[in-house]
């Protein structure tokens, strides 16, 4: 299909799915909305002779070029490995064991945030893998499923992009190859790590909720409901819930994801060319730059699940009929969250490849050339972030900036200066409205690790993500005007921690959630 510019209309059919989904509660049906509506500015402004047949027809065709049959093999064989550990008896066990070690909440939401940060080397592999493995324990305290998928979701595309050994690493520097500005692609993007103000202050911000009194808004709803048990967050996997066996212990959970861990690992360097015949990647950082996380991530998948195989069926924990029944459930699971990846990667290729959503807003970028360089930095945060929010991808949205952004910058600053903190503005706003966009892959994995309902965790970190997000534009309106990397990073997280105080004083007012906990507790 030929692209039509559509101009302003290119964002028309993301914000129609956005309104409805937080107006309904719905999310499907928003997304196909959504779909329908791009399909249909795309009939009419080719002029199609049948508008209404066109516009099924084109939906479901770029529905079918879109999908990603890679991601939905290994959320589908992630939900089947974690539905065969549970049958085991390998989460409960975990979830006992970890509650003698992890003494509270705190505790808990701190192990998360620090288990979120060390699987760093892809966002989709770290929003199930924490949600698998952390979900037992923050149950076991009553920590909302909310509050849990917030935290994996500001820790796996914020960590990411400022991890050197990352696929998110390698995205950037193809980008910044096409460019041919830069002597080192790597070098070029460890220099923007310190000027990515969103990533860095998502990091404090998941610390200090994670230790202090911070719930606000929906998010401190989601919190009371958990604790007093009336939370309505649990997914189909809860829903359908397997016979555990008794005799089932901690390395039956520790074993299957660590050999999930190790198999990503090697699976990315595998793909990537490490064992190869270019001697070119025979090296790790130029493998891991090199590599597809899909593929990789499907052999890692079944991989750990042959190992769950051998570990239950070898040890009659389970028997190969219900290690089978167990892996169909396990799948079946997962097909919501498939369901909406699927209308996710639609409407984004909706914008991006039938309206030309990136034109318009590259053309937004290329008439604020002539703005002062003193403003650029904070413009081209806005502008990221509108475009990654509407259309649910972090790598579309600096894939389309990153070569214009870095013309416009050496166009106003020759110098250079400027480039550096206008492509570290470029990442954290594709960062910021990747992490809030209810159609954004990894906000969708999230709320499926985390087992919860997915317009909930987006209404609820939706206020921490946006106090952010401001957070770090003042702080590159500042860099703008000083360059200077102390002065402003500093003034960002004064703002952030101002903006928190003054909420945790309002809430100070009432009983904390930790009072409320030790009420609900005491009662039983």
């Amino acid at each position: 299909m030929e692209p039509y510019y559509a101009g302003a209309l290119s964002i028309l059919p993301p914000i129609i799915a956005v309104v409805l989904a937080l107006i309904t509660k719905e999310v499907f049906s928003s997304l196909l909305l959504g779909i329908l509506t791009g399909s249909l500015i795309y009939s009419i402004g080719i002029g199609s002779d049948m508008i209404i047949v066109s516009t099924v027809e084109n939906a479901f065709k770029i529905m079918v070029d879109k999908v990603d049959f890679n991601i939905i093999l290994f959320c589908s064989l992630l939900g089947a490995l974690v539905y065969v550990i549970s049958m085991a008896g390998g989460s409960r066990a975990y979830g006992k064991w970890a509650a003698k070690k992890i003494k509270g909440r705190r505790s808990a939401l701190l192990s998360t945030s620090a288990l979120g940060a060390f699987i760093f080397i892809d966002d989709y592999f770290n929003c199930l893998t924490v949600g698998t493995v952390m979900r037992p324990i923050t149950d076991t305290y009553r920590i909302s499923r909310a509050k849990l998928a917030y935290i994996i979701d500001a820790t796996a595309a914020p960590i990411c992009i400022i991890a050197p050994i990352s696929s998110w690493a390698a995205a950037v520097g193809s980008n910044l190859k096409s460019t041919g500005a830069f002597e080192s692609e790597m070098e070029a993007f460890i220099s923007t790590i310190p000027w990515n103000f969103y990533a860095l202050l998502c990091i404090i911000m998941v610390v200090m909720i994670s230790v202090g009194n911070f719930d606000f808004g929906p998010m401190r709803r989601s919190e009371l409901a958990a604790i007093h048990g009336e939370s309505k967050n649990d997914n189909v996997q809860n829903e359908d819930a397997p016979t555990i066996h008794a005799q089932g212990t901690v390395l039956d959970m520790v074993i299957p994801i660590f050999a999930l861990i190790i198999f990503a690992v090697l699976s990315l360097l595998y793909c990537g060319g490490y064992w190869g015949e270019d001697p070119a990647y025979h090296t790790i950082a130029s493998a891991f730059g090199n590599t597809s996380a899909g593929p990789a991530l499907v052999i890692a998948s079944f991989a750990a699940l042959l190992v769950a195989f051998i570990q239950f069926v070898g040890r009659r924990l389970l028997t190969l009929k219900t290690f089978m029944q167990g892996v169909i459930k396990g799948v079946q699971a997962m097909i919501p969250a498939n369901m909406i990846l699927v209308l996710a990667w639609a409407i984004s290729g909706i914008c991006r490849d039938l309206l030309e959503t990136q034109v318009f807003i590259g053309s937004l970028v290329q008439n604020d050339a002539g703005l002062a360089g003193n403003l650029m930095p904070a413009i081209i945060f806005a502008i990221a972030s509108f475009l990654s929010f509407s259309t649910g991808t972090a790598w579309g949205t600096f894939g389309i900036l990153i070569p214009i952004v870095v013309t416009v910058a050496q166009a106003i600053a020759p110098s250079g200066e400027l480039t550096i903190i206008a492509l570290s503005a470029t990442l954290a706003g594709s960062v910021f409205g990747d992490h809030c966009s209810p159609i954004s892959d990894t906000t969708i994995l999230s709320s499926a690790g985390s087992g919860c309902v997915h317009i909930e965790h987006v209404s609820t970190q939706l206020p921490y993500a946006c106090i952010t997000a401001i957070s770090a534009f003042i702080g590159y309106v500042i860099a703008g005007l000083t360059l200077s990397l102390p002065l402003s990073l500093g003034s960002a997280i004064v703002v952030m921690v101002i903006s928190l105080t003054y909420l945790h004083l309002h809430n100070s007012k009432r009983e904390s959630i930790h009072d409320h906990y030790k009420k609900a507790t005491q009662e039983q």
